[in-house]
């Protein structure tokens, strides 16, 4: 069997999950036609079974490719940090860093000390942070340059793992 690099099976996935939608959209189109009382209903675009026949191939390999990917996350393992996890570890520690550095870009964007508007009695009153927020700030650079580096060694990786999967169909 054809074998193709992991990235391209996860492309592929990407682009057959696009086509499933246009090809559900296609079939709400063709599934009804307007006609005059006693006219004979023409078929404007392709017969609704062709489309599923279609569709149904399309998620067939999707569900292949689904497989595929899964089992090639969990058995291929990278090393970051000097600690060596499955792909599919990796993916979701890139997704926690940029989480994390999400909320500390926010943390840090914020005044150590501002003014706390009220609508009382005209006593001043401050919204004081109870952190440094240029440390949050400098934490978040951080976070997203260790993502990044997580995100290239996956990537890396998935050039390098191949799937068996014939793509011929649609490439």
């Amino acid at each position: 069997m054809k074998t193709i690099p992991l990235a391209e099976g996860i492309k592929l996935k990407t682009i057959l999950t696009k086509k499933i939608q246009e090809l559900v959209y296609e079939m709400h189109n063709n599934a009804h036609v307007i006609v005059e009382k006693g006219e004979t209903p023409k078929q404007s675009g392709r017969a609704l079974s062709e489309i599923e026949a279609e569709l149904a191939e399309i998620r067939k390999d999707v569900r292949t490719l689904d497989r595929l990917i899964y089992r090639a996350n969990i058995d291929h393992a990278i090393e970051f940090k000097g600690e060596k996890m499955p792909i599919v570890e990796a993916i979701e520690l890139a997704k926690q860093l940029r989480a994390e550095s999400s909320l500390y870009k926010d943390l840090g964007n914020t005044e150590k000390e501002k003014i706390y508007t009220t609508t009382g009695e005209g006593t001043v009153l401050y919204q004081i942070a109870t952190y440094e927020p240029r440390e949050y700030r400098e934490r978040a650079i951080q976070l997203e340059k260790e993502a990044h580096r997580l995100s290239n060694l996956i990537n890396a990786k998935n050039y390098e793992i191949h799937i068996e999967f014939d793509d011929s169909k649609y490439f």
